[in-house]
Formats: structure tokens, sequence, C-alpha cells
């Protein structure tokens, strides 16, 4: 009788155990990617009480210098939510940008300092770590195309190691604007039209420094690519990603993240993914989306695979390889993360 119990006693046991065990789990908890970049699912990290601490579009993640992680959202309650990387609120800043877009940090080697591009208010400011305006960068009237300041419609910068930086114009005339540390135009390429060394939504901008000198890679979304561009603007190189309406390009080590918003080759908005590129300009693995296939040497068309993420607009990489991710119009979520496996 005692083994009897025994034996009952231990396959209850067992029982409860998987079933706490399938309560506890999520379908989020298994891995996605390719290759050696593979990663787990946490749709929980960032989430925070929406009545005290809400977001409305999440746009774009930076890491600081202190190794924080800060969220740029278009909700002037808060547009800035500063997270440490356990997804702990650290603190929150912003009110005076309806149309919060671009996050870019600069370190300058004393001080972190921020680009904010604004696409309501046709503006990009500086500002200091904690939210302090240092200047403001509207329409450049001396260039033909922006005699009206609507057409400025700013979505994203880069910074120089010497302070001067480019602004994106991805959703207005399409030109591509360098400035010199204090906020003075240098030069301006680009603009909407035809031909690789136009855009059709320069969506996002990054210096790239992977191959010894600086050159910048920018966003064609709507024509599915990154273009390679010198820092003076001639065009060098246009790397296809069929498939992939990719946003900004962001740079950690060897390798390229950018949170793809839709696959246009799909019959759903719904559609994102995280694509990974080599130094090569290779796709090596994809989050949520479908294994990257060359054939002679093309890559074939991409797509959405798994239905965890809606609109993905940024990606943040922390220094363990860990990807932060931003969605747009995505019913207020959160950033996630994924785990390097």
């Amino acid at each position: 009788m005692q083994r009897r119990s025994f034996l009952k006693d231990g396959s209850l046991s067992a029982i409860s155990i998987m079933i706490t065990t399938k309560l506890n789990s999520t379908p989020n908890e298994q891995i996605y990617g390719h290759n050696h970049m593979k990663y787990m699912l946490d749709q929980r990290w960032g989430k925070l009480n929406a009545d005290m601490t809400p977001v409305n579009d999440c746009h774009e993640m930076i890491q600081d210098s202190k190794g924080r992680i800060l969220l740029l959202t278009n909700e002037t309650k808060n547009n800035i939510i500063v997270y440490n990387k356990s997804g702990k609120l650290l603190e929150t800043w912003g009110h005076d940008f309806p149309g919060a877009h671009g996050l870019t940090v600069q370190h300058d080697g004393n001080n972190d300092y921020l680009f904010i591009t604004d696409t309501n208010k046709h503006e990009v400011y500086k500002t200091t770590i904690d939210g302090k305006i240092i200047f403001t960068i509207t329409a450049p009237k001396e260039v033909a195309a922006y005699a009206k300041i609507e057409a400025f419609v700013p979505t994203e910068t880069t910074v120089l190691a010497n302070g001067e930086f480019y602004i994106a114009d991805g959703y207005g005339a399409q030109h591509i604007m360098h400035y010199d540390e204090k906020g003075n135009l240098k030069n301006v390429f680009g603009g909407r039209g035809e031909g690789d060394a136009h855009f059709d939504n320069a969506h996002g901008i990054c210096v790239d420094n992977r191959n010894g000198s600086p050159t910048l890679l920018i966003t064609d979304r709507t024509r599915n690519a990154f273009k390679r561009f010198s820092l003076d603007g001639k065009l060098m190189e246009v790397i296809h990603l069929p498939g992939a309406c990719v946003c900004r390009p962001v740079i950690k080590g060897d390798y390229l993240y950018a949170a793809v918003l839709r696959s246009p080759n799909l019959d759903t908005e719904h559609s994102g993914f995280i694509t990974i590129l080599d130094k090569e300009n290779k796709v090596v693995s994809n989050l949520g989306g479908s294994e990257p296939i060359y054939i002679n040497g093309v890559l074939q068309p991409m797509s959405q695979t798994s239905n965890i993420l809606n609109h993905p607009h940024d990606v943040c990489v922390d220094e363990d390889g860990n990807i932060y991710v931003a969605q747009w119009a995505s019913g207020k979520v959160y950033p996630y993360k994924f785990s390097k496996v």
C-alpha cells in the first residue's frame, strides 16, 4: 500500500509539474532566427503600467554609455522612456515631440547627446541625454525643395566622430543633408527621383565603419534596399533586400541589424520581421521571417513566417548581442527583447 501510495503521489507530482510548466510557458519561448544568429523572444520585457507610463507608437531605441536603453515614443506624456537592460523603468521625460520619430545617440567621449526628429513639427533637435535642447534644425530654405516648411519631414539622423551629422528626410523631399557640428548646412544629395542615387522613403541612415573608412548606409524602404554612399554623397553600392521594407540600419560589431516594417509581397500589413546581415552584406538570419536563400548569388524574396511582430520599426543591440525591438502601429505594445542563444 505504501508503494502504491508513493507511485500514485509521484505520478500526481509529475503531472502537476507538467501542468505548471505548460501554464508558465508561452509559444514565445521557442527559438527564432537562422544559422549562428538565433534568439529567444520575450514579449514582456518592456511592459509597463499604461496608465502611468503610456506609449503610442514606439519608434526607435538606443543604448547610452551607461548601458541604459532609451525608447522614443510619440506619446507626449513621456516621449522618452528609460529602461535598464532587465526592462525595469528608470525614468521618463519629454512632452514636446508629438511627431517623435528618429532617435540617435552621440558619444563624444565625455557626454552623451541625443538627436531627435519630429515629423509633425518638421524639426530636428540636438539635446543633452536628459532632454535639454542644445539647438534645433528647421527646413533648409536655401534648398529649393524646402521653400515650404511642410516639405521637410525628417525621419533619422547619424553623427560622425567629429560631431558633424546627417539628416535623412524620409517622409519629405527625400534629400540627405550634411551639417557641421554646430548645425550649419554643408551639403545636400539624394532627393526623390528615379535611379539608384535617388530615394523613395529614405527612412534611415547610419555611419558604417566596419571596413576601415566611414561610409553612409541609407535606407530606400519602398525599394527594399540599403544604399551605400561616400560621406560627400557619392553612390557606392546598392544592397537589395527583396521582400523587406527595411527601416534604419543599425551596426553592432560586424553585423547590420534592421527592423522590417512589412513585406510588400504578402497581402497583409502585419508582416514584419528582423533581418541581420554580415559584413559582406549577406543576410544570415531573419527573426520571425523566412530563411535567407541565395540562388546564384541573388537573394530570394523574404517574408514573415511567424506572427510575432507587427510593424517592427527599430532595433537596439546591446553589448551582449541581445536585440530590443520597437514597433509602430502595433496596439501600443511596449518593446520586446530577443536574447541571443
